[in-house]
């Protein structure tokens, strides 16, 4: 509920969720990465992004932190697909939300949906909750579509694994550099 506070355009409120949890979290658990390694990727928006520059060291520096954070060394590529393929089962989290965005919205609509995110995190977050947004999840949408049925013209931009946090797990220490405000916001007076 307090998600649905969250801002929008035209007060459009551009996001349909689907929470699993149990018998059919299991089954996506199972079936996700299998999937995956089949090399039966579908996505209903591409992954077209190009990192340079800034933010291609800011990529590169929040990856190192968390391959540190779990005794894995860049060189690892073994170890660190593994980590990778950890996002299909959720990094074990009891639940997790699929979020969608529905027919014909695009752009604008899908910055809506990341601020209804960030307010359902937030949420999270007061009540003791975990969570990771996890854009490969968006990476197998026809056996998510199919295991829920979603029906096509929802779109899955992006998946969101929560629970209790395990305090004592080294990854939950991982803490990635952050740009200072006067990187990247511009002042005119």
């Amino acid at each position: 509920e307090s998600a649905q506070s969250a801002p929008s355009n035209c007060n459009t409120q551009p996001w349909t969720v689907h929470v699993v949890s149990g018998t059919a979290l299991d089954e996506l658990r199972e079936q996700m990465p299998q999937q995956f390694m089949a090399g039966n990727i579908a996505m209903d928006f591409p992954y077209d992004g190009s990192y340079d520059g800034v933010y291609k060291e800011r990529q590169y520096g929040a990856a190192q932190a968390l391959y540190d954070s779990v005794g894995i060394t860049r060189q690892d590529k073994v170890q660190r697909h593994e980590q990778f393929m950890r996002n299909f089962t959720f990094f074990d989290a009891p639940h997790v939300a699929f979020l969608f965005l529905p027919e014909p919205f695009g752009l604008r609509e899908a910055a809506d949906l990341g601020m209804y995110a960030q307010t359902l995190m937030l949420a999270m977050t007061a009540h003791g909750l975990g969570s990771c947004p996890q854009t490969a999840l968006s990476m197998q949408v026809d056996l998510v579509r199919g295991k829920l049925n979603v029906d096509a013209s929802d779109k899955l931009l992006f998946g969101l694994s929560f629970g209790y946090p395990d305090p004592t797990a080294p990854v939950n220490a991982c803490a990635t550099d952050r740009a200072t405000v006067d990187d990247v916001v511009v002042f005119h007076p």
